[in-house]
């Protein structure tokens, strides 16, 4: 729209709302450097052994020096592929477990049960059956972030799923509509938000699998670095692995973000 079609009063407030929306980035990235100078000086001054603590100048080496000989493309890229696989699979698998659910109630009722107790079982239990299952490869990897992440896909999906306003079911019933069409002219839209909340959920919940997956069986990966660093006593190279991690798992989250604005603006 034209700025001309909007009043003066309206063009102040978008402009006000503009202007802290600014400053709320600002002071959010001087708070990081802000962290990140008092780091770099307690481990200056020896307040605190920078073997220890590591820094931010030392991270900063550790990575140039993992980029130069070409294992940090290598080891990131591992890892990506298998989050950004184990993701999809259990978005995917979640998603149609929980439509399924939404169908037959009395599938709902038996199943639910053993979904929550899933849920509540810790995934790095099974790590040794994994082994035995998928051997030391990339596939226990990923099926181990699909394992993390299924559950709690399906369970948010079918929240959001029976969440529907129930009026609204009531009136196309009593207006012939099938329960193909209600799901998919009234439910599936509906749980919209849900679905775009349960994707900032498994997004965490993706690294975490593959991360877990890693430290068990991986030869290669952002988690094989930072069990090896531990190992060797390479606190550096923790340190710049772990960084590097949250790099790319605050751009997934942010991927997400941004599909979630498209489709508010649609």
């Amino acid at each position: 729209m034209k700025k001309n079609t909007y009043s003066p009063e309206h063009c102040l407030y978008l402009k006000k709302v503009r202007r802290k929306s600014a400053f709320v980035q600002v002071l959010r990235f001087g708070v990081l450097l802000l962290i990140l100078g008092i780091w770099e000086l307690i481990a200056a001054l020896q307040l605190v052994d920078p073997f220890i603590i590591s820094s931010p100048s030392r991270i900063a080496k550790m990575i140039a020096e993992l980029a130069s000989d070409g294992s940090l493309f290598y080891h990131v890229g591992t890892t990506l592929w298998e989050t950004l696989l184990g993701f999809a699979i259990a978005v995917v698998l979640g998603t149609t477990i929980a439509l399924a659910l939404w169908w037959s109630d009395t599938a709902k009722r038996v199943l639910e049960p053993y979904i929550v107790v899933l849920n509540s079982l810790p995934k790095i239990a099974l790590g040794p059956v994994i082994i035995v299952w998928f051997g030391t490869g990339a596939s226990a990897i990923v099926f181990m972030t699909v394992l993390v992440g299924i559950i709690v896909a399906t369970m948010n999906m079918l929240k959001g799923f029976l969440s529907t306003d129930k009026n609204k079911i009531l009136l196309l019933e009593s207006m012939g509509a099938k329960k193909w069409q209600i799901l998919c002219k009234l439910v599936i839209p509906s749980a919209l938000p849900d679905f775009i909340s349960m994707l900032k959920i498994c997004v965490g919940m993706a690294w975490i699998g593959s991360i877990m997956g890693e430290y068990i069986v991986s030869r290669a990966g952002l988690g094989y670095l930072i069990v090896y660093g531990g190992q060797v006593f390479k606190l550096d190279l923790v340190m710049a692995a772990t960084f590097i991690l949250c790099i790319l798992a605050a751009g997934m989250y942010a991927l997400v973000a941004l599909a979630e604005k498209l489709i508010v603006k649609k």
